[in-house]
């Protein structure tokens, strides 16, 4: 199946604006160079409010952009003989490829422009006029979801339609007089929507800065409230008690939350694989090379050298530590294995979500990986190997098998390289991490360092500290 190309001249008119806008951007560029900072004071905050206008004045020339190559691409894939239901399949990722943010995110923006330019005027105008951000115009977008068409048009009016009204209303100020506008117009659409929320209660986990992680809930407010209320009980009865818990009230609260509910009194005790991907110089104390943790549910972390050390010598003091040595090549890419089946095999789907340790390749993407793919189609004779797979989310593969998007390898460089190409003929590549920097290779006068004392080393530890389990794949 095949997409009809754009019209050349259509296409050269559009780069020629772009070509504008770019040297429009290098002007600005100048601008904010340091000639800017010797500037007066009210000179410089009219400078401020002036850029922030032309944010939102250029977030609204987007919008209508990304309208545009939406109806133009279901017209496209109309002629193409695209079933109606999967037509505008591969948009949003487009948007967010063009504005290197993710295929999610481009989901969500291509979203709220066509209910700027359909559905609120008036909010649209506020935004292009620069009286109104993108992000306060998503917020309205958002809180009026469960709104007739007639009722979303009628709190854009009150909310937007004058200028006045936005004046000194902060973010949270605008979202309470949109959801209490909609309460009043249309009850029964936000009891609808109150009790519909109430079955996408779930538990998430994401990384945080310095090898924390933020565990999330999303549950009714009455039971968050409780659990709250009772995490706080806790931990003031802790810090009331005789002598006191030298822990600060918010570390109490955070260790109750996790003994209650491992059934733990030490947490660390918790028999959980943890997949820490590091170098065997960071392991053995001589590099400094940051350490991959990949774990279930989010995008991997890396972790500090001394952390990572640190981790695996707590591991192997309770024997719950599992070391995996995967080997690079001369050229800095893991070796791996292939196969002739038409799936990956566990070994080689581990394999490679430790290699992109664990986030989806598609550039700007970021979330966790879901599904192990065939960059060239197994359909067209693509093998199965790590050479021709890479680690997906679920959107992003059902994205590239869209009418008009095409994937190729580059072979040429060293580290593993996925080109994506969208029907409009743009191009992106996805580069796979390096992997840490292995010990050197020995020298011929010294045999017993480099490589071979790393070797020995890594024997001796698991001889020490039996039974544990380690896969090697050497060159």
């Amino acid at each position: 199946m095949t997409i009809a190309p754009v019209d050349p001249a259509a296409r050269a008119d559009a780069r020629a604006d772009a070509g504008g806008i770019q040297r429009f951007r290098a002007m600005l560029e100048q601008v904010a160079g340091p000639a800017i900072a010797s500037l007066e004071s009210p000179v410089a905050v009219d400078l401020i409010a002036a850029l922030e206008e032309l944010k939102s004045t250029v977030c609204a020339a987007q919008a209508v952009l990304s309208v545009a190559l939406d109806t133009a691409e279901r017209d496209r894939q109309a002629v193409a003989g695209v079933p109606a239901r999967r037509r505008g399949q591969g948009v949003a990722a487009q948007v967010g490829l063009a504005r290197r943010e993710s295929p999610h995110r481009g989901s969500v923006l291509l979203g709220a422009a066509k209910v700027w330019t359909a559905e609120m005027p008036h909010t649209f105008a506020a935004l292009r006029a620069g009286r109104l951000s993108e992000y306060r115009a998503m917020i309205l977008v958002a809180e009026t979801a469960c709104l007739e068409r007639e009722d979303r048009a009628e709190v854009d009016r009150l909310l937007c339609a004058d200028p006045a009204t936005l004046d000194g209303v902060g973010t949270r100020a605008l979202a309470a007089l949109a959801r209490g506008h909609a309460a009043r117009l249309d009850p029964s659409a936000v009891v609808r929507r109150a009790r519909r929320a109430e079955g996408e209660r779930r538990v998430s986990i994401r990384p945080a800065p310095d090898t924390m992680c933020y565990l999330s809930a999303l549950v009714p407010m009455k039971h968050g409230i409780a659990a709250f209320a009772a995490l706080k009980t806790a931990a003031d009865l802790a810090r009331t008690t005789q002598g006191g818990d030298p822990r600060g009230h918010g570390q109490i609260m955070a260790d109750t939350l996790i003994q209650r509910i491992t059934g733990l009194a030490d947490p660390d005790d918790i028999p959980v694989t943890v997949n820490l991907v590091l170098s065997d110089t960071t392991l053995l104390g001589a590099g400094h090379d940051p350490a991959h943790l990949d774990t279930p549910g989010t995008s991997p972390a890396p972790v500090p050298a001394q952390i990572a050390r640190e981790l695996i010598a707590a591991g192997l003091d309770t024997h719950a530590v599992w070391l995996r040595r995967l080997y690079a090549d001369p050229h800095g890419q893991l070796v791996a294995m292939s196969t002739t089946q038409r799936f990956h095999p566990d070994g080689l789907a581990t394999f490679l979500r430790l290699r992109d340790q664990g986030i989806c390749r598609t550039p700007y993407c970021g979330a966790p990986i879901r599904h192990i793919d065939h960059i060239t189609p197994a359909a067209a004779g693509g093998p199965t190997d790590a050479t021709n797979s890479q680690g997906l989310c679920e959107a992003c593969n059902h994205t590239k098998q869209a009418p008009g998007w095409t994937q190729t390898l580059t072979p040429e460089t060293h580290q593993h390289t996925v080109v994506t190409t969208t029907p409009t003929g743009h191009r992106y590549a996805s580069h796979a991490p390096p992997p840490s920097t292995p010990a050197p290779q020995p020298s011929r006068d010294e045999p017993e360092t480099g490589r071979r004392v790393v070797d020995l080393a890594f024997e001796r530890l698991l001889a020490t500290h039996a039974p544990i389990e380690y896969e090697r794949r050497a060159a």
